[in-house]
């Protein structure tokens, strides 16, 4: 048995990743810090097995005792929200980059064997696209008085428009958020902090994440625990753009077990992975979905015509990196899984949030 240190673990992956570490024998301790936009008023109900420490990733003595008599880890703890991250500068980068780099630091004095740290595919940017003759266009970037105007797909040089393809971990970065820009930090950190001290490092770029558990009060954590929470209240999923955004979605147990694998797997070391599903949705038959699952099939989304600052119009996984290196395959697909979501959003409350979310971005000129 080995004892691993969860930072972050209290949240929705987090508490997934401690079920899984339990269930397959080891000791499991998560430090987190509950702050109230995730948690609310009061902190999540974790296994009586999971040592639970409160703390904050940048308090660096809470850091050096949460790593005590720790053999690996998993790093979650994160500031998360694309929209958030543009206004909240000053708290992404002190959360994100200032907690890795205070977590890395700590571990020079307490070295684990391996570390495997959170990222996410909005380091791509838009995702990978191909011509209409059939050449790999891995950095393209919307024009913005483009998408201003409703020309929401990117074109190619010649004014095609370009076909999105599943996006595999050789496309070069395109950072479009302060967020995208934390995630690269805190996986190009984790990995040169690894090779430097002999430590076993490894970054899983998180596609969309869905699931049971998720925080349905946050209006900046992921699209389907919006859209649950906008269709608990009696209210239509509200969708920037036209809807035909392209998104793939994973469940978070699939999320989990992809965790486990990157801390067993001795080819996993020194690489960024995705991990997704490998198939891609439209944000509009997302919605629709959902409220079928949600039992009022005929509501159909709000589509508000515009664009937030930092999003992008196309990303979904290729996940032949983690077969390979992981032996990483989902197993919840999103139209059989999304029962198991309603069931759950009915079952707890729910509070709307994204009406205020969508007036924080328009009161600071991110929405257009």
């Amino acid at each position: 048995m080995r004892k691993i240190l969860v930072t972050g673990g209290c949240g929705f992956i987090g508490r997934a990743v401690c079920d899984e570490l339990l269930a397959a024998g080891h000791a499991v301790r998560a430090f987190d810090a509950l702050i109230d936009q995730v948690h609310g008023d009061g902190a999540p109900r974790m296994p009586d097995a999971v040592e639970t420490v409160r703390g904050d990733i940048r308090d660096m003595d809470a850091v050096r005792a949460a790593l005590e008599g720790v053999d690996g880890v998993v790093h979650l703890a994160a500031e998360v929200g694309v929209g958030q991250s543009m206004y909240e500068i000053a708290r992404y980068v002190s959360g994100n980059d200032l907690g890795t780099a205070v977590l890395l630091e700590a571990m020079i004095e307490r070295r684990v064997r391996r570390i495997v740290v959170a990222s996410s595919m909005s380091v791509y940017g838009e995702g990978l696209y191909e011509t209409a003759d059939g050449e790999r266009r891995g950095a393209v970037r919307r024009r913005p008085e483009a998408v201003a105007r409703g020309a929401w797909d990117p074109l190619d040089a010649a004014g095609r428009p370009l076909v999105p393809v599943a996006t595999d971990e050789e496309k070069p970065v395109e950072l479009a958020s302060i967020y995208a820009l934390n995630k690269f930090m805190q996986e190009r950190a984790t990995l040169l902090f690894g090779e430097a001290y002999g430590v076993e490092a490894v970054a899983l770029r998180l596609f969309n994440v869905f699931g049971p558990g998720q925080a349905l009060s946050n209006p900046y954590t992921g699209v389907l625990a919006n859209f649950a929470a906008r269709l608990a209240n009696g209210k239509p999923p509200m969708i920037f753009e036209d809807g035909e955004q392209r998104r793939d979605f994973v469940h978070v147990r699939d999320v989990a077990r992809a965790f486990r694998l990157a801390l067993d797997k001795p080819r996993a070391p020194g690489h960024v992975i995705n991990i997704g599903s490998g198939d891609a949705y439209t944000i509009t038959a997302v919605a629709r979905l959902l409220a079928e699952a949600m039992g009022v099939p005929d509501t159909e989304p709000e589509i508000l015509g515009k664009a937030r600052a930092g999003d992008i119009r196309h990303c979904f996984a290729d996940i032949g990196k983690a077969r390979e290196l992981l032996g990483f395959e989902p197993e919840r697909r999103l139209e059989t899984a999304l029962g198991e979501l309603a069931e759950w959003v009915l079952s707890t409350s729910a509070t709307d949030r994204g009406a205020e979310m969508r007036r924080q971005l328009e009161e600071r000129g991110l929405v257009s």
